[in-house]
């Protein structure tokens, strides 16, 4: 299994790219900015796409997406996540006002777009690759996901802040070789980190803590010129779990 990184930060500008990860040829974990960087022969092999939530920096690419690949596709790119977050993007995205209905587009019976949800724990099998979606604590309805095939693991958060769920159901498995996950926000704003529902050093580290295996961990969703700070905080308080950044272009191999 190969993830690149199409997008990772949380925001645009000077290189930046909103998340987006790529699972294989496949597979979109989120749909941020990051999707634009794709050749269309790229986009044209995107099958699956896995939302965390309903937020613009996750899904800002999928309308344009669908629109781009729109006479090329055989099947319907199956729209993935918890039930909320698929009536957002059907209510206030594909309706006809912000973008077209392409869930019944170019006709009901073979439209482009087709929604599936997934319910918290539910494990779906796509060619070998386990996806497995976990509710998390954001300011809407959030997911992570913990991704599987026979050779190794990786999770994801998603936007999240402290919660118990996400770390209990990592810990009922027995290895994950990548984590990635959310550091949206320096300490000097840890009251913002918790109306917004996002961690901050403390937070996460407090929350790490939970974890009992040990991947190796990097950091990703970090806001346009708090980076450095980000990571040196996370650094500093994560002493004995080393913690990289995410960059736009990694590549992992498991």
């Amino acid at each position: 299994m190969q993830i690149r990184v199409l997008g990772c930060s949380g925001g645009i500008g000077n290189g930046r790219r909103t998340t987006s990860l790529l699972v294989d040829e496949d597979v979109l974990i989120d749909a941020g900015t990051g999707v634009a960087d794709l050749r269309l022969d790229e986009m044209r092999k995107i099958e699956y796409i896995f939302l965390t939530h309903s937020h613009l920096d996750h899904i800002a690419s999928i309308p344009l997406l669908l629109d781009s690949v729109f006479s090329k596709v055989s099947r319907p790119i199956t729209l993935y996540g918890r039930s909320e977050t698929l009536r957002a993007l059907r209510e206030h995205i594909f309706n006809g006002v912000i973008w077209p209905d392409f869930a019944r587009l170019p006709n009901p019976e073979r439209p482009v777009l087709h929604y599936a949800v997934m319910e918290p724990g539910e494990i779906l099998d796509i060619r070998g690759r386990t996806f497995e979606l976990i509710p998390v604590n954001h300011v809407v309805p959030g997911a992570g996901y913990r991704v599987a095939c026979p050779t190794g693991a990786f999770a994801f958060t998603g936007d999240t802040t402290s919660n118990d769920s996400f770390w209990a159901t990592l810990n009922r498995y027995p290895e994950l070789d990548l984590l990635f996950v959310e550091a949206a926000f320096a300490d000097h704003d840890l009251n913002l980190s918790r109306a917004a529902y996002h961690y901050c050093p403390s937070l996460l580290a407090a929350d790490l803590a939970k974890l009992r295996l040990r991947p190796a961990v990097y950091l990703s969703h970090l806001k346009p010129g708090e980076e450095e700070t980000i990571v040196a905080e996370c650094e500093a308080l994560l002493r004995g779990r080393p913690v990289r950044r995410l960059c736009e272009g990694d590549v992992f191999r498991l």
